[in-house]
């Protein structure tokens, strides 16, 4: 399958941003978008009940591993459905960082959200110090690694796995086109070894400072399917702007 038989796949990470009016602003602009890439608005959990749009899909920032019970603050593959969502972010690095989320937890995360037909974008991605140590294929591997042994081919095929180099999250750094595909080869060759059919049909996407200034560039990169965006995607003229680079 070539790149041009992968929908390209665009989706906001609004992060703890966003507000009604923020909401009500995209749900009448990004009703006039016109690509063909699958767009997706993961907004805080509490605002997702705003969304009215057609034109595209929302999805939650996180879920919980487990269906229900004594676990305060988590929210469950179920109850994301029933507010509408139909992605899940899993594995944000924000999330391995700040709440010490290991790799096998981001593969069991993984395995909820497909077992309830929620899709995942599973984000990997390296820091500065790996990748000035010259790891970035041993870290992102590891990270391979966890969900190859808890998702089945099948299961994979239903993911987005999304990389994004820590070191080019809201920092206005971003990894050049050819670092971006650098990485993105290796994690489709990585796939390959397992199945060379779902290594090529699988979407990978790059998150890190994209803004429309870049987006094109970045990608019309072999293996780059698109972005997972952070700051721009809270303006809604620069995410429909990253929308149409997507063509």
């Amino acid at each position: 399958m070539s790149k041009n038989n992968r929908q390209p796949f665009v989706a906001g990470n609004w992060k703890m941003n966003g507000s009604l009016a923020l909401v009500a602003d995209f749900n009448e602009k990004l009703n006039t978008v016109n690509t063909r890439a699958q767009v997706v608005i993961c907004a805080p959990s509490v605002l997702l009940h705003a969304f009215k749009s057609t034109a595209f899909s929302i999805g939650a920032q996180n879920v919980s591993h487990l269906d229900n019970g004594a676990h305060t603050g988590e929210l469950s593959v179920s109850m994301l459905k029933e507010a509408g969502c139909e992605f899940a972010i899993v594995g944000h690095s924000e999330r391995r960082e700040d709440q010490g989320e290991s790799n096998s937890l981001v593969a069991q995360k993984a395995a909820k959200c497909i077992a309830g037909n929620l899709t995942p974008i599973i984000c990997v991605g390296e820091s500065l110090e790996v990748r000035e140590a010259g790891q970035v294929e041993a870290f992102v591997g590891q990270q391979l690694d966890a969900l190859i042994d808890v998702l089945s081919i099948d299961e994979l095929k239903q993911s987005v796995i999304a990389y994004e180099p820590i070191w080019a999250i809201g920092t206005g750094k971003t990894a050049s086109p050819e670092q971006a595909q650098e990485v993105h080869e290796f994690i489709r060759g990585y796939f390959a070894k397992v199945d060379a059919e779902l290594a090529q049909g699988l979407r990978i996407v790059y998150g890190g400072s994209v803004k429309p200034e870049n987006a094109e560039t970045l990608f019309a990169q072999n293996d780059v399917d698109g972005g997972l965006i952070g700051g721009a995607s809270l303006k809604a003229e620069d995410f429909i702007s990253i929308c149409h680079a997507a063509n």
